[in-house]
């Protein structure tokens, strides 16, 4: 986790270095010019470019400090709870941990806690549904490196939650118990719907799509293909067949495209690891291919798409599809839902 943590007072700076000590990793620190050394940095002037900087930069920013002195900082550069960093206020002594900004999708409620069971200090937490002891939808989304289909209807669900229980319904397996807030339902005016499916699954009147990463694509391709034709098979057989593309976690292939530029440009502009297997590991892989003679010739497997994707993953959920010189199959990993 990159941490930013700003000290303003020597006092101060002595909790800095206990929080540092806490989180390890890769933590960052400054403190005002005339105070600053060591692993503190001095703060510039004019300082708006290095907050600027930090809350762009950071998965976390830590003030051990006043409120009003974060909120000063850090208010030019708030955006939305879906990019905010978490931002966290540690009064000088270490007494309170104040989770401040992004409490739920960026974890500051969670590092609030963290940092005052380690300063032996309480942890401030507001957002309402920790308050109220109920089930906090993007905070658990977000722990579980889940995708949130829309942030409106996630406020629409976490209001509900805090009125009264709102039904929740899986693609996957659930482990244990629906926590508080939620039930078994697969209907109703407002809802949870936990899936690689696009909008275009919406069993609840207003329905908040929780999209894990569950989906390898296998791709094949000509030598020279563009990355964005590639781009376009994606993404048309992604929508042909309903799967969000949030979903997607890797791709896989041939060792034989190690070097295809196009692939390797639309993975990298995507987001996407891509994984490259010998023809011998893609003969290899059990079950119901779809074969092609010319494939096989050029690059002694069948199947390449099919193939490459069900190696990575546990089950075959788009069959071959061919666009233009790219062939695209998907397959599904394994996903089980605790809410532990």
């Amino acid at each position: 986790m990159r941490t930013s943590v700003f000290a303003y007072t020597k006092k101060g700076m002595d909790t800095a270095l206990r929080i540092i000590a806490e989180l390890g990793g890769d933590c960052r620190a400054w403190a005002p010019e005339r105070i600053a050394g060591g692993v503190f940095l001095p703060i510039p002037k004019p300082s708006a470019p290095l907050y600027g900087k930090a809350f762009g930069d950071s998965d976390a920013l830590v003030f051990v400090s006043s409120c009003g002195i974060a909120v000063r900082c850090i208010s030019p550069f708030i955006k939305s709870k879906l990019e905010d960093p978490a931002v966290v206020v540690v009064d000088e002594t270490g007494a309170f941990a104040i989770s401040l900004l992004s409490g739920h999708i960026g974890g500051a409620n969670g590092l609030a806690k963290r940092l005052a069971c380690a300063l032996g200090g309480t942890a401030v937490i507001t957002t309402a549904t920790d308050a109220n002891g109920r089930f906090s939808v993007d905070s658990w989304a977000s722990s579980q490196g889940f995708s949130i289909s829309s942030t409106d209807a996630a406020k629409a669900v976490s209001a509900a939650i805090l009125e009264g229980d709102v039904p929740f319904v899986s693609d996957f397996d659930v482990k244990g118990a629906l926590p508080k807030g939620l039930y078994a339902g697969e209907d109703g005016a407002i809802g949870i719907y936990l899936t690689y499916a696009d909008e275009s699954a919406a069993p609840f009147d207003v329905t908040l799509r929780l999209v894990p990463k569950c989906v390898v694509l296998g791709i094949g391709c000509r030598r020279g293909t563009p990355a964005e034709s590639i781009k376009y098979a994606v993404d048309k057989t992604l929508t042909y067949h309903g799967i969000d593309f949030s979903a997607v976690k890797s791709a896989a292939s041939i060792d034989l495209k190690r070097d295809e530029a196009g692939l390797l440009e639309y993975c990298r502009e995507a987001g996407l690891d891509i994984s490259f297997y010998s023809a011998e590991e893609l003969n290899a892989v059990k079950g119901d291919f779809t074969p092609s003679v010319f494939v096989k010739l050029t690059t002694g497997v069948d199947n390449v798409c099919e193939r490459a994707a069900l190696l990575c993953a546990d089950e075959l959920i788009i069959k071959k599809t061919a666009e233009n010189g790219v062939t695209v199959a998907a397959a599904l990993v394994k996903t089980e839902v605790r809410f532990e």
